[in-house]
């Protein structure tokens, strides 16, 4: 076959049609008839290109035909998306452009998954010590995300060194494959660190080393590993390259098969990439931009040739159930997940996402998903997150009994569980870590669709977004071929890996309030949102319920502006939330806090602890008297409403199955009779009994609490301008109109603080802390108890 020309040797002239014959001579060409389409062929044609051109092509007597025209110089893409932009690339040096490469690359979900993948560019730099010109590889550093990383997400080696460390492992006459040698080369990455970078480089290391190019993706699209976990995967990746990307069986990340792939590309140093059996695919480049598009050419070829054997209505064998409709979806899910999540989370709590789109109904409800599902993931980034494989429940969602779906689950779980520890005892080594923990982190179920779980949301995220991925390959493989597993014991080896368990004890120590939900009511302003603001600080996934809507949405949104959505690209609607969302929430209302609390549920799959913060206090008129109204007001808000959330809240718990902790705030007024506010002091009383009562009521599961602050005027919805001045007036403090309300607020809270024993103004972030010390198990047995916050009110001691 004709070898197609180089950029040097092709002619930008619109005129002229040029070409090479089988000896590689440059040649007159015949008239064009034929558009050239396929992307690899496109790049092999157009890289380093500055001009505008459209290729046409056509065979006659050995001689491939080119014509120059009037389009951007950059392949047609179906299945990927292309968002390099040179505007933007050539202003970065050249580290911020493999930053800028590992970004593009990882903004394309169909590209590889969060945390998956990795990129390389070798780079001279000036050594820090000598000042002379090394060559360094930069590389995407160990656990983080191609999408999200930055220089500091880099690892950076000296090349020589790494390149020398090929000589150490040869001479190794015990090396290959899954050896002790190929586990000890990793920490001698730290003999080869360049300016002292402390980012632990990726175990794919040996492959960017060795390839012979100056910029390498590593990465795991859907399409191509589609290919890869294949019966047929080696004839498939012919079939669709020929011999433009090499293949190579899988073989676990390491010195051995970077070796491999450098000895293919010898053999065969045209190609432009490699498939990875039952792991992803590599592309490289001497420049950056048209690695870039290298990648996404071997990618959209694959995708295309999936698309074009793609089985429509008989993918995965058709449907064997449909879908619930979304309210009754809905209304299950809600059910269910709090008392699921109470059986896998004895041990470890989790948080869920839920994935109920089309495609995933389709998979779950669909002939061959139990069959499909029971063989298990492939590629060895998915069951790092999602297990070997998933728990699939045959239930029927035409009947829609929850009843039975809980048996099915309590069965299909315990199933889980010894089938789980006896393929830990099936595979184990001498030297493997302990036993995880047995239970799933996917549950699948017809007409409901995915539930992930993982100790935060970003996790959980991540692992339905690898089991999205998952599907995705098996219809691909389904489509083209049929679908293989990654063999047990290899699957186990990765899970086990002593690298891959040295880096989960790399991950910091969890916070203490990791892995938990907390509904905050009231967190829009005031106690309610210092709460919210401390307790994420400890790792809590917050509910944030307010009346005021918007407040709610601003507070969830400025704990995300200060610590990210997490990672991870899966969730459907309020389940694909991060670690807070703020909800509507009018506590005097049954129905207004079940909508609340079912989405809570929602998002994050049950509750932990609930604390409610919302009061309300009804100025009386100048004789001193409130309105019938008013007394109604205050006690529906501060003591009715808080029952109602206690109650609704108390079914969910109950349900779950796991210890949890409520917390009131009531005030020291409840104990402290004053002049001015009996509507206030009489429903706060009430609520401090309440608070008794409700320990009783929901012993020995929940623990319930309150805090009593006193006259906590800063930051307090309770204390607007015209009840600061009333007070001020009260109590015959000098003031003037003039003023700001915030200069008033200081001065009455300066009085205030002025009758207490500590002399310091109360503020919201004192009852936070005393919030979320009940909210912890750091006073377990403490339940029943009402805290005072009131800087040492000696009216309020108890008598």
């Amino acid at each position: 076959m004709a070898r197609w020309p180089s950029a040097t040797s092709m002619v930008s002239s619109p005129s002229r049609l040029v070409g090479c014959d089988p000896a590689g001579r440059v040649v007159a060409g015949g008239p064009v008839i034929a558009a050239v389409t396929d992307p690899i062929r496109y790049l092999q044609i157009s890289r380093r290109h500055a001009g505008w051109l459209t290729e046409f092509r056509r065979r006659r007597r050995g001689i491939e035909v080119l014509a120059w025209g009037t389009v951007p110089t950059r392949p047609s893409f179906e299945h990927v998306k292309y968002l390099w932009q040179d505007e933007i690339a050539d202003r970065l040096g050249p580290v911020e452009r493999l930053v800028y490469r590992s970004n593009k690359l990882g903004e394309d979900l169909t590209l590889t998954n969060t945390g998956g993948g990795n990129t390389s560019s070798k780079l001279e730099e000036r050594d820090p010590l000598t000042s002379e010109p090394v060559e360094v590889l930069w590389i995407k550093g160990s656990g983080g995300d191609l999408r999200t990383t930055t220089r500091d997400g880099l690892a950076s080696l000296y090349l020589d060194k790494v390149r020398a460390m090929k000589s150490l492992y040869l001479r190794s006459p015990d090396r290959g494959p899954k050896t002790r040698v190929e586990d000890d080369m990793y920490p001698m990455y730290g003999h080869c660190v360049f300016n002292l970078n402390p980012r632990a480089c990726s175990i794919d290391t040996p492959l960017h080393t060795l390839v012979p190019y100056k910029h390498v993706d590593h990465l795991h699209p859907n399409a191509v590993i589609a290919l890869a976990a294949s019966v047929n995967q080696r004839k498939l990746t012919a079939e669709v390259y020929g011999d433009e990307v090499l293949y190579v069986p899988w073989q676990r990340p390491g010195f051995d098969i970077g070796l491999r792939i450098e000895d293919a590309i010898k053999a065969r140093p045209h190609a432009k990439g490699c498939v990875l059996g039952h792991h992803g695919m590599s592309a490289w480049a001497d420049r950056d931009r048209e690695c870039y598009e290298t990648s996404l050419g071997v990618i959209e070829r694959a995708a295309r040739f999936i698309a074009a054997r793609d089985r429509g209505d008989r993918t995965f064998g058709g449907q064997r159930h449909r879908a619930l409709p979304d309210a009754e979806r809905c209304r299950v899910l809600v059910e269910i997940l709090p008392w699921l999540r109470g059986q896998v989370g004895v041990g470890k709590r989790f948080v869920a996402t839920v994935q109920d789109d089309a495609k995933m109904l389709r998979f779950v409800g669909s002939v061959d998903g139990p069959r499909l599902a029971a063989l298990g993931t492939s590629c060895p980034d998915h069951f790092l997150r999602t297990k070997i494989k998933p728990l699939f429940v045959d239930w029927d969602p035409e009947r829609a009994d929850v009843g039975a779906l809980e048996d099915l689950l309590a069965a299909g779980l315990e199933r889980y569980r010894e089938d789980y520890a006896a393929y830990y005892r099936r595979c184990k080594r001498s030297d493997s870590p302990a036993m995880r923990d047995p239970n799933p982190t996917v549950v699948l179920i017809p007409g409901l669709g995915m539930i992930a779980w993982g100790k935060n949301k970003s996790e959980s995220r991540v692992t339905a977004e690898f089991y999205n991925c998952a599907i995705e390959v098996m219809r691909g493989a389904e489509a083209i071929d049929q679908y293989e597993a990654m063999d047990e014991q290899e699957a186990f080896d990765i899970e086990y890996w002593s690298l891959e368990d040295a880096k989960l004890r790399r991950m910091p120590a969890e916070k203490e309030l990791e892995r938990q939900v907390i509904v905050v009511v009231g967190a829009g302003n005031g106690i309610g949102k210092s709460l919210a603001l401390r307790i994420v600080q400890e790792g809590a996934h917050v509910v944030c319920a307010d009346r005021d809507a918007a407040a709610a949405t601003a507070t969830a949104q400025e704990i995300i502006a200060r610590y990210g959505n997490g990672i991870g690209m899966a969730g459907t609607g309020l389940s694909g939330c991060g670690p807070a969302i703020g909800l509507p929430c009018d506590i005097t209302r049954r129905d207004s806090v079940q909508q609340m609390l079912r989405d809570a549920v929602s998002a994050y799959g049950g509750l932990d602890g609930v604390a409610v913060t919302a009061g309300v206090f009804a100025p009386p008129d100048r004789a001193g008297r409130n309105t019938d109204e008013q007394w109604r007001d205050s006690f529906d808000v501060n003591v009715i409403g808080s029952y109602i959330v206690a109650d609704e809240a108390g079914q969910i718990l109950r349900r779950q199955g796991l210890p949890a902790s409520l917390v009131l705030t009531t005030s020291a007024n409840a104990v402290v009779a004053k002049k001015g506010s009996l509507a206030y002091d009489a429903s706060k009383a009430a609520a401090n009994h309440l608070v008794r009562e409700l320990a009783i009521e929901l012993a020995p599961l929940v623990r319930v609490n309150a805090v009593a602050p006193a006259t906590v005027v800063n930051g307090s919805t309770m204390f607007p301008r015209d009840r600061v001045i009333a007070s001020l007036a009260k109590y015959q403090i000098a003031f003037h109109d003039g003023e700001s309300t915030e200069e008033l607020r200081n001065r009455l809270a300066a009085f205030y603080a002025g009758r207490t024993l500590t002399r310091a103004p109360i503020e919201p972030e004192d009852q936070a802390e005393a919030i979320y010390l009940l909210l912890t198990r750091r006073l377990a047995k403490t339940t029943g108890h009402v805290l005072p916050v009131d800087g040492g009110l000696q009216d309020g001691f108890l008598r």
